[in-house]
């Protein structure tokens, strides 16, 4: 049986190998009949719902030509609580600043199509489509388990990490407000804190965060992906707009909360040519360091992404993946520590030369200096022995 990512396979090969165009790569798609009806999938990023790649039997929506007159139903966000063990995740990668990191929830809300989270919803069992997206979980013990665990006697602070995933901050936070529990526990032991979201929520938490920051504790960086409305809409469907993002930059800014963009990702021939500007508005609402990532579509994106660009932007399918590939090696994604976050190649050294030109032009990376951990005090956990001294 043909899955989906098979499908987008025989586009590309219309579409490169035979000499075709990015149209007839988008018949080739739309009469596989994954896509998911425009109602059933408003305000989503994702048009279609693979199975997950661990699943014995995929399953496959097609029209049998019998016009029954029963409707699915529209796909509605959906939240579980999930009750972990442990709420520190580890890691030791040489292309990250931190070791350690939070995740308040499973799949996200925002819809982004290009996130490099979405493969991880697979392991529940579930869809990296749409499933990622109104599926969610939601760790409502993580600020008790984080007490657990920074109570333990061999702990070591290091900055910890939000939203290295998916978005600390998304919609369903201001229900569940597990982000802001977790806070609460970091601001009470005078743990650091970095903060990744492209959401205004963020603006929320300001009066923990402005504390912390005094003390050298907390820093808060603001994804920005395009100043376009319309592209950041397609891309980002539930997520802020770039005004409010920026307006956002500005309130922790002015609230004396060291703040830095993120240019993530950065797609050729999509939002690339905006890299300067976005970092010039940044910049000027308060912004005073920032950074990029390459587009990454490892396992389920690479053929979700390529459904969404076959369905926006279908005259710059051919061009943009074959940029893409020219960095990723011919490939669609190159896993390699020290490349998958940058690329290689020479439209990538440009890409580098343009954000270290413009940067440097701006005066940003200000805020390089690393946060305080001689702060730190464990918290007292209800049955645990004090100290003798």
């Amino acid at each position: 049986m043909t899955n989906i990512l098979d499908t987008i396979h025989d586009a590309d090969r219309f579409a490169f190998v035979k000499g075709g165009s990015a149209a007839k790569s988008e018949r080739v798609v739309a009469r596989s009949g994954m896509r998911v009806e425009d109602v059933r999938r408003r305000g989503r990023g994702a048009g279609i719902n693979p199975s997950g790649r661990f699943e014995p039997m995929s399953r496959h929506v097609f029209d049998d030509g019998w016009q029954t007159l029963d409707e699915l139903p529209p796909f509605k966000t959906e939240v579980t609580s999930e009750t972990p063990r442990t709420i520190i995740t580890r890691n030791d990668s040489p292309d990250l600043p931190f070791d350690r990191s939070i995740n308040p929830y499973r799949g996200c809300e925002h819809g982004c199509v290009y996130c490099f989270a979405r493969p991880t919803h697979s392991y529940m069992g579930l869809s990296a489509g749409l499933d990622f997206e109104s599926k969610l979980f939601a760790k409502q013990d993580a600020a008790k388990l984080l007490r657990k665990e920074l109570a333990n006697p061999n702990y070591k602070a290091k900055s910890m990490a939000l939203g290295t995933n998916t978005d600390p901050y998304q919609p369903i936070e201001k229900t569940w407000r597990v982000t802001r529990s977790i806070l609460e526990v970091l601001e009470e032991t005078n743990h650091p804190v970095g903060i990744v979201t492209k959401s205004a929520l963020v603006t929320r938490d300001i009066d923990i965060l402005s504390r912390m920051a005094e003390k050298g504790l907390a820093r808060v960086a603001i994804s920005v992906t395009s100043l376009d409305r319309r592209l950041s809409r397609a891309m980002e469907p539930r997520a802020a707009t770039p005004s409010l993002r920026l307006d956002t930059i500005r309130q922790l800014s002015e609230a004396g909360i060291p703040v830095s963009v993120m240019l993530a990702p950065l797609a050729p021939a999509l939002n690339d040519h905006e890299m300067e500007r976005i970092l010039d508005a940044a910049h000027a609402n308060g912004a005073r360091d920032a950074g990029y990532i390459l587009l990454r579509l490892p396992h389920e994106v690479s053929g979700l992404f390529k459904e969404w660009l076959l369905r926006h932007y279908p005259d710059k399918y051919t061009h943009v993946l074959s940029v893409l590939r020219s960095m990723r090696g011919g490939k669609d994604y190159d896993a390699e520590f020290g490349t998958r976050l940058r690329g290689q190649g020479p439209y990538a050294w440009q890409l580098g030369r343009r954000f270290e030109i413009a940067t440097k032009k701006l005066g940003m990376g200000q805020i390089r200096s690393g946060l305080r951990t001689d702060l730190f005090q464990p918290p007292e956990v209800a049955g645990q022995q004090l100290s003798l001294f």
